[in-house]
């Protein structure tokens, strides 16, 4: 079974809008593009006649026979051989002879990919942008609702649902910010000719380099790229990130979905995540696939990164490798932003369980708290010996700390006020400020 070409599986793990770009139709679109935009760019500077550039521009992709495309690329080990030789047939005799003048194989595939990566950023873009619209809603919707911060798996100090949520938003506006700074570097032409130097092309290489980039509406790189594939595993890099940073939000949900926390939810659908034999089962199933994701671009990560070491001024193997993950990592790139965005619309929060789940701990989150108060009058150390005694106390006991300091540390009247050092709500600090700063960010991202 392959997953991703599965009628079955694949709508876990993809978008259809990206799957729709990478189809064998699509990228075919994407090589029959380049191929009459270099013809187009070769007849502006004169290399070859402005009425031939015209005829070969005619040609359509649906008109390519894929089929033919398949059996001659078994043979010769890519597409464009069969594919020039498609477009010359339909180009006519005359014009066809000037069909992939000067270039090279990799030249055509790679802008063609390159064009593919350009319409990929701007799904991802678009959909990065909702996620944080839908997380800034839940944010400002919860930057009030007090919950158990955790650290080591342990309740920790008072916190906010919403400062949680903030948490989740902010890597996304690096990753947006990250994108824009890549894609001037990764959306950039490829034309060198056979070994970088666009020898067949005369003193008019660059010239039609730079005049292909445009047709293209891409950059020109200082030279062509063939051996050095650093934008591209810089890319992947940044699709690893993206899915990393989803997965550390739907790792959050599933423990706090977890039936002993029960704080959160991923949806209030019936049925969702139900179990083919236990009833009361509400698995939290986006989330497993954005978790999925995750650890899965992390391992592809690495084989782009062995990918990137390719030998003199073109590779033998490299290129291969490319295939092979960086349309993969895309796809399930786009998948996670997809499930990413369904959870943020739909989740579930339950604002008293939170506040039962640190009564049942019996107010331990307030430990600190009661620390800094103490020490308002007694050396620091000092409280931090008397309150770890009061913890082991009201948890042996199961009885709230605070009242358990109260009564086991004599303090002069008056010294803590212990009706609102037992309320987790006033020790959030600075929570909401900080809410508000990335909700801030958030919105001067989406205003633009």
């Amino acid at each position: 079974m392959r997953v991703l070409d599965s009628a079955i599986f694949s709508p876990l793990f993809s978008d259809a809008e990206i799957s729709a770009l990478l189809t064998d139709e699509a990228f075919v679109g994407a090589l029959v593009e380049v191929e009459a935009a270099l013809a187009r760019a070769q007849a502006r500077v004169g290399v070859i006649p402005a009425a031939t550039a015209e005829q070969i521009s005619r040609v359509k992709a649906a008109d390519i026979d894929i089929a033919v495309l398949t059996k001659e690329t078994i043979r010769s080990g890519f597409p464009i051989i069969a594919l020039v030789q498609q477009i010359r047939r339909q180009a006519g005799e005359e014009a066809g002879s000037y069909v992939h003048w000067g270039a090279t194989t990799q030249d055509i595939m790679d802008s063609a990919a390159v064009l593919q990566m350009r319409a990929a950023s701007e799904i991802f873009q678009h959909d990065i942008r909702e996620i944080i619209r839908r997380l800034s809603e839940v944010a400002q919707r919860h930057r009030t609702t007090v919950m158990a911060g955790r650290t080591h798996g342990q309740q920790a100090l008072p916190i906010t649902f919403g400062l949680k949520v903030a948490s989740w938003m902010a890597p996304m506006l690096r990753h947006v910010e990250r994108l824009d700074e890549i894609l001037p570097r990764l959306l950039v032409v490829q034309f060198g000719g056979a070994a970088g130097t666009l020898a067949a092309l005369g003193n008019k290489g660059l010239a039609v380099s730079e005049a292909l980039a445009d047709e293209l509406k891409l950059a020109v790189p200082v030279m062509s790229w063939h051996a050095q594939r650093d934008s591209l595993v810089e890319f992947a890099g940044w699709l690893s990130l993206v899915t990393g940073s989803l997965g550390k939000m739907a790792q959050d949900v599933i423990l706090l979905a977890q039936t002993e926390v029960g704080e959160a939810a991923e949806s209030s659908e019936q049925g969702r995540g139900g179990s083919s034999t236990m009833p009361q089962k509400s698995n939290p199933i986006t989330s497993e696939l954005m978790l999925a994701a995750a650890r899965t671009n992390a391992s592809l990560l690495s084989a782009l990164h062995h990918a990137q070491i390719q030998e003199h001024e073109r590779a033998t193997h490299g290129w291969q490798v490319e295939w092979l993950t960086l349309p993969q990592m895309m796809i399930i790139t786009g998948g996670a932003l997809k499930h990413a965005l369904d959870l943020a619309q739909n989740l579930q929060v339950d604002e008293a369980v939170m506040r039962v789940n640190m009564v049942r701990a019996n107010d331990i989150v307030l430990a600190e708290a009661a620390v800094f108060a103490l020490a308002n009058w007694m050396p620091r150390l000092k409280a931090e010996e008397m309150v770890k005694k009061a913890c082991g106390i009201a948890i042996s006991e199961a009885r709230p700390l605070i009242d358990v300091v109260k009564e086991t540390v004599a303090v002069p009247d008056g010294t803590v006020d212990w009706r609102a050092l037992a309320d987790p709500a006033n020790y959030l600090g600075e929570a909401e400020k900080i809410i508000d700063r990335v909700l801030e960010r958030a919105n001067e991202l989406l205003s633009k």
